[in-house]
């Protein structure tokens, strides 16, 4: 049996309603490196070790897998529905199929109700999994408000309908939250986007706090695990950070955590993926416990080297310059 960590010690966000939710995850983006019998193992024993937020999507193509694990732990009372927070995603080529897409996900994970269902990226720009990064389809388009909006209305109608219980974004850029934040009819309770001590995103991250919705970090370790197509040769690992390294000596532990300490403290939800029960285990505990310091809190957030990993270019359509035009990165919605 697996090291258990109370669940109650872990600490916790709140979401706009009130209701508080794990402030760490297990995630379960096996890149192209893991099968999703492993994936779908990794969260049986995360959930069994303490677990209780876990971060899926429809484009990872585990959630059958999955559905029957939280199947298993449901029969063998590990854990009630209640206890678990579960996220899904709707993936690009569904935009205009929603309701389909989310019961498919409910279906596949044996569900009655998500928890919540973000829209995974702000375009219905569709790529095969696995591709190449050169990869392009003719189809793709920069963001439109209209249709993005005509996404987020049939997300609120599975709020309506009982299916899911919050809706959230992902991907976004401020200068697109301000163009379709005033059109909503029910608000994001979160918001996914890239933050690790490497690219902290702070302005964005000020942003969705400043306006009660909970920032979720993906790629919290800097991703090691993520697609080659994701790679570039500037990229910097966020656990050879020299401030990172010299933190997780002083506490005796690997830079990984101190990369989850800080996320947890400073306020976000990280949803590090691991399939090797060690790693899973020592990632919620740190945050249980030893908190970094102030000053080291401080010196990891002049330590931002502004270095994006999940870059996206894959997304790009016909006449884009380059991945920076995915991320409206002066100020203003490329189009």
């Amino acid at each position: 049996m697996s090291e258990r960590i109370d669940p109650g010690c872990v600490p916790k966000r709140t979401l706009y309603t009130g209701e508080e939710i794990p402030a760490l995850g297990i995630g379960t983006f096996g890149s192209d490196k893991y099968t999703a019998d492993q994936i779908s193992a990794a969260v049986y024993g995360a959930v069994k070790s303490g677990y209780r937020l876990i971060d899926g999507a429809s484009v990872y193509q585990n959630e059958a897998q999955i559905g029957e694990v939280l199947k298993k732990l449901f029969e063998e009372k590990v854990v009630t529905r209640k206890e678990l927070f579960i996220t899904s995603k709707v993936w690009n080529d569904c935009h205009r199929n929603v309701a389909e897409s989310c019961k498919k996900s409910l279906a596949d994970l044996k569900l009655d109700t998500i928890d919540l269902y973000f829209i995974h990226w702000p375009f219905p720009n569709y790529h095969a999994p696995g591709c190449d990064g050169d990869a392009r389809n003719p189809d793709s388009k920069p963001f439109c408000v209209e249709e993005f909006m005509d996404t987020w209305r049939q997300c609120e109608q599975l709020v309506d309908m009982g299916l899911v219980r919050y809706i959230g974004m992902s991907n976004m850029t401020i200068p697109k939250l301000e163009a379709v934040l005033p059109l909503c009819r029910i608000r994001p309770a979160a918001l996914e986007l890239e933050c690790h001590p490497g690219f902290q995103q702070q302005k964005l991250f000020d942003y969705a706090r400043e306006r009660g919705i909970v920032p979720i970090g993906y790629c919290p370790l800097g991703s090691p695990s993520r697609p080659e197509r994701d790679r570039t040769p500037e990229d910097v690992a966020d656990t050879q950070i020299s401030e990172i390294v010299e933190i997780a000596g002083a506490h005796g532990i690997h830079p990984a955590l101190v990369c989850l300490k800080w996320a947890v403290q400073r306020g976000q939800i990280p949803i590090p993926f691991s399939v090797k029960e060690s790693q899973y285990v020592s990632n919620l505990k740190c945050v249980t416990e030893d908190p970094l310091t102030e000053t080291e809190m401080a010196r990891i957030a002049g330590a931002d080297k502004g270095c994006r990993l999940v870059k996206g270019q894959v997304f790009l359509w016909p006449g884009a310059t380059g991945w920076e035009d995915l991320w409206d990165m002066d100020g203003t919605i490329t189009t």
